[in-house]
């Protein structure tokens, strides 16, 4: 029993060793970095021109700075209604896709070829996507000679100086790059509910509709809230698609501005302290949000 008992010991041993990489570059590439952040965030430092003033301790005083700025909460409110534009459509669609190609009764041909499609956005570059909608969406642009042509608009339309058009365009560029790679996580969820459930649900004279909320949705909500909590997640870091749609410059009015933008232009102008403290309050919102979606919509271990 003990040779046994040692025998396990040492094969489980090998878990750990095989653990030790990933521990090592967590620790150098995000440890590391992060407790650095935070010591930063302590300092100020920054170039005024040609002269570098600090590191200088001054506590908490970058913490204060921020948040006595209205510019923090107007690029997170900024932030968050971009996320909200791309994630509301994106969630509706997902479910729906994911409905309508795992249900054994529709028979539909060709599912690898459309979801093979429906993935491909997920695959381009963010980069490449802004720079595709910029010149679409442009004064001369496409879209806008389509409208003059089809006598819906008089002159072209300036997307990128209205608010409303500007938000949604990013929103809509997150919903067609996300989509796809939710409705494949969905798919997943709704392919591992027992079958006979449905089966029962069916005999029992449950339409599809009463089928979807009261057996699928119920028993996807973990991996609901897994989509929930990583979009948000990414929501808070969006920076690539607005940075190159408005070159930088989170226009018109700062309407697209994302606290992400405004972290890299500390971080640009070498106001490393800022900068640090930027990171760590991102840090802490990010956590906090995230515990609030699990909270209420996380699976209650307690009934």
């Amino acid at each position: 029993m003990n040779n046994k008992k040692s025998k396990v010991v040492q094969y489980n041993r090998w878990g750990y060793i095989f653990l030790i990489p990933f521990l090592v570059t967590y620790v150098i590439f995000q440890l590391v970095p992060l407790a650095d952040t935070i010591w930063n965030s302590f300092f100020e430092n920054y170039r005024s021109g040609l002269k570098q003033i600090g590191p200088n301790f001054i506590g908490l005083a970058n913490y204060a700075k921020i948040l006595s700025q209205g510019d923090l909460w107007q690029y997170a409110g900024n932030t968050m209604i971009m996320w909200l534009i791309g994630f509301v459509p994106q969630i509706v669609v997902s479910l729906l896709l994911g409905a309508w190609f795992t249900d054994p009764s529709l028979r539909l041909k060709a599912q690898r070829f459309f979801k093979t499609v429906i993935y491909l956005p997920n695959l381009i570059m963010a980069s490449a996507f802004a720079m595709l909608f910029f010149t679409l969406f442009s004064d001369g642009g496409p879209v806008n000679s389509i409208l003059m042509n089809l006598h819906i608009i008089s002159q072209p339309y300036r997307f990128f100086a209205s608010v409303a058009a500007s938000r949604i365009l990013v929103g809509f560029m997150l919903f067609i790059m996300w989509f796809g790679n939710t409705t494949i996580l969905l798919m997943a969820g709704m392919m591992g509910i027992d079958q006979s459930l449905f089966e029962a649900a069916e005999v029992d004279g449950a339409t599809a509709r009463q089928i979807f909320f009261k057996i699928t949705l119920p028993l996807l909500r973990p991996i609901l809230v897994y989509v929930l909590i990583t979009s948000l997640i990414g929501g808070l870091q969006m920076f690539d698609v607005p940075q190159v749609l408005t070159n930088g410059t989170g226009d018109p009015a700062r309407s697209t501005m994302t606290m992400i933008m405004w972290l890299n232009k500390h971080l640009y102008s070498k106001n490393f302290g800022m900068g640090g403290a930027l990171s760590v309050l991102l840090f802490i919102i990010t956590g906090i949000l995230s515990l609030v979606v699990f909270k209420f919509t996380g699976t209650d271990t307690d009934k």
